[in-house]
This record gives C-alpha cells, structure tokens and sequence, in this order.
C-alpha cells in the first residue's frame, strides 16, 4: 500500500554512524518528488563533531580523537554522541505550507514542549537557534549565582533543498558532555551545555531515550501537521535508512 504524500512517517533507526544518515538523507531529499510522504528519522550517533557548511575551524578548540565530519547543514561546528536523541525531518516545506523560518520555531517549539512535560522550563532564543534553560545555581555548581546562566539543550541544523529539508534537531538527554568543552558550540563562545537527566537528576525521572522520543515524536507531529489536511500518522521500525 502506497503511504498518502499528507503522511508523515517517524523512523527509529538506533545507532548509525553520522556520514552513513548524512549521505542518506541527502539521496532520500534527491530521489523524492511531489508524491514522496515526509519523514522524521530518530537516532543517536557515535562520538563524532560536524561543521556547518559555513563553519569555521576557529570553533574546534581542541577535537582529539574525535572525527571531525563536514557537512551541508546550517550553522557552525556541534558534537553528537550517544545518550543525544537525533532528529532528522525530512519535510516538503511548501507542501506542509511553511518557510525555513516557521521550521525552525516548530522544531525549538516541539523540544519547549517535550521538557515542559519534565517539568522543564526551556525557551528559544531569537538570536541564536535551539533551546535554552536559565537556572540560578546548576547541579554542579556549588551555590547559587548572583545571576542566573543559561545553558543549551537543544541544537538546530537545517538545508533546504528543492523545497524540501534535511538535516534537524539534537536534544541532549543522557550523554557525555565533555566534548562539548573541546569545541564552541554552534559557535557560541563559553556557552555551556546541559542536559535532561542533569536537570531532572533530584526527581530520579526516567530519562531512557526511547521514552523522550515518544513524546518528542507527539510534540513534533502537532508542530509539523498543523497545516496538513487529512494528515496520516503513520510510524515504522526501519532497519536501515540506506538506499533511500
């Protein structure tokens, strides 16, 4: 049964390697025409930092044995590892009747909401894309600052391509944030980085990434059907995104 092009299909695709989803996320966006359903790839990655296209190599501070991968996404160099939920959207944006801009704000918006659901307070910030939380004292900090300093826990990167996007959003759940200090976040000059199970460590709440991908998957679909008509829901256990 051919999927409707108003569907838009989630695939969990475990741990794959960065280059490996890169290249078939730009042959998936290549291949589709009018007809092709949209859709959302969730994963993690191994240790690896990727550029922007227009990155600067000034932001790698330091990347030891970690690979560096040049890619054509928006935005400067960031770090993927295990224990950070990937979401790639692969969506005709002028199908689904919204520009590059409104992307962005559904995808910040879609996060917002997923950590609300952890009692989580985030916000975006207007000059710098992806999702921040403000705290006056942080878990590993010893007491409370004077001010409040905000961190970030969710990153953008998109292309746009014929209409279409690739590329996404990575939320930071239960990882390894050291390499994070090895770089300049999304070129973000001492910008720290945080994470759900840092913030939600007193409540002892479950932060498995599956659980977060399901309700990241929920938020994401209220974000992006909104202006689809019989819009489809539609999910599949994919085995591999290769080929596509």
């Amino acid at each position: 049964m051919i999927a409707p092009a108003e569907t838009l299909l989630a695939r969990q695709l475990g741990l794959r390697p960065y280059a490996q989803t890169y290249a078939a996320m730009r042959r998936f966006t290549e291949a589709r025409n009018a007809s092709t359903p949209d859709e959302i790839w969730f994963l993690e990655h191994p240790p690896v930092f990727t550029q922007g296209q227009a990155g600067r190599m000034e932001h790698v501070l330091d990347a030891g044995d970690i690979p560096i991968v040049q890619s054509n996404r928006g935005g400067q160099v960031t770090y993927h590892g295990p224990g950070q939920l990937v979401v790639y959207v692969l969506i005709d944006l002028k199908r689904r009747g919204f520009g590059i801009r409104d992307l962005v704000t559904r995808l910040e918006q879609a996060m917002i909401q997923t950590l609300a659901s952890f009692r989580i307070d985030a916000q975006a910030r207007a000059d710098a894309p992806g999702v921040y939380v403000s705290q006056m004292r942080w878990p590993d900090s010893n007491e409370a600052s004077a001010r409040s300093e905000l961190r970030k826990i969710g990153s953008l990167g998109l292309r746009v391509s014929r209409g279409c996007s690739y590329h996404g959003l990575a939320l930071n759940i239960d990882m390894d944030l050291r390499p994070f200090s090895r770089i300049n976040p999304c070129g973000l000059r001492g910008m720290r980085m945080t994470q759900l199970a840092e913030l939600i460590a007193e409540n002892k709440a479950p932060t498995s990434l599956a659980a977060v991908a399901a309700i990241l998957e929920l938020e994401l679909r209220k974000q992006l059907e909104s202006n689809s008509t019989n819009s489809s829901i539609s999910t599949e256990i994919s085995a591999s995104a290769s080929g596509r």
